[in-house]
């Protein structure tokens, strides 16, 4: 399938959708992302566990140590972790923490 067409200077560039990746491949993917994100989660008493990819579109994660009672988490889930996971995984569509 095609995301879009571009033109430029008389030319049409077709650019088509990535390879779709494998289940392992995308929970490879999704655990590099938390890999990325875990130093600042742990410098301040926290860390991160994937619980579930479901339909290779939906991340389930769980925040742990000072991260669970921690005011600010929900910001930390979009700001942070939903940014980095879709960076390493851009079909994943909504992250969510479970507690």
């Amino acid at each position: 399938m095609l995301d879009f067409l571009e033109v430029k200077q008389s030319k049409i560039l077709i650019i088509q959708n990535p390879k779709k990746m494998t289940n392992e491949e995308l929970t490879l993917n999704i655990e590099k992302a938390l890999e990325e994100i875990r130093p600042f989660l742990n410098s301040d008493g926290g860390d991160i566990s994937l619980v579930s990819i479901d339909d290779a579109k939906h991340v389930k994660v769980r925040f742990e140590g000072a991260c669970t009672g921690c005011s600010v988490n929900q910001m930390t889930l979009k700001a942070g972790v939903e940014t980095t996971i879709k960076k390493y995984a851009p079909q994943i569509e909504t992250v969510e923490n479970i507690a």
